[in-house]
């Protein structure tokens, strides 16, 4: 599968140089894929990645600077095994104390409605930014990523 990105650099090359001075105008699309690091974890899982791109691409630009200037962000898949368990490496706290935000995510969102998977994903990331916290006067921590993801436009499906 192929992901979609956005060009966040467009170059248009022209000039007199004797070695561009055959060439027609040209225009060189440079891409800038911030959150690699973040959808690599689903390479075996395409549809998942791209929901997981989608979801990053539609949070508010200090949301994803958030999670891109912190360390101890970060997104992985879920990958429990039957009579053995876990096993990912989770960052330690921070020096002011907050712990990890890393976001573990289940494969079997590829096989969910888009609409519910980008809810999850986005409950999820609503967690991270949040620390794990309330949000404004909503201290209940699920009550309170549900109401920041619906902020995002995420909101949870009937």
């Amino acid at each position: 599968m192929t992901l979609d990105l956005e060009p966040k650099i467009e170059l248009v090359v022209t000039g007199k140089s004797s070695q561009l001075a055959s060439l027609p105008p040209f225009t060189v699309h440079l891409f800038a894929m911030p959150f690699s690091e973040y959808i690599a974890p689903f390479e075996e899982y395409p549809v998942l990645q791209e929901r997981v791109l989608a979801v990053l691409r539609q949070l508010p630009e200090d949301v994803q600077a958030d999670f891109l200037n912190d360390d101890r962000f970060r997104v992985e898949i879920d990958n429990y095994v039957p009579g053995v368990g876990w096993s990912f490496l989770m960052p330690a706290p921070g020096i002011d104390g907050n712990g990890s935000r890393c976001v573990i995510l289940r494969s079997k969102l590829a096989d969910a409605t888009e609409g519910f998977a980008h809810y999850v994903i986005a409950h999820e990331f609503a967690h991270a930014f949040l620390r794990n916290g309330g949000w404004g006067e909503i201290t209940d921590i699920e009550e309170a990523a549900d109401a920041l993801a619906a902020s995002w436009g995420f909101t949870r499906p009937a």
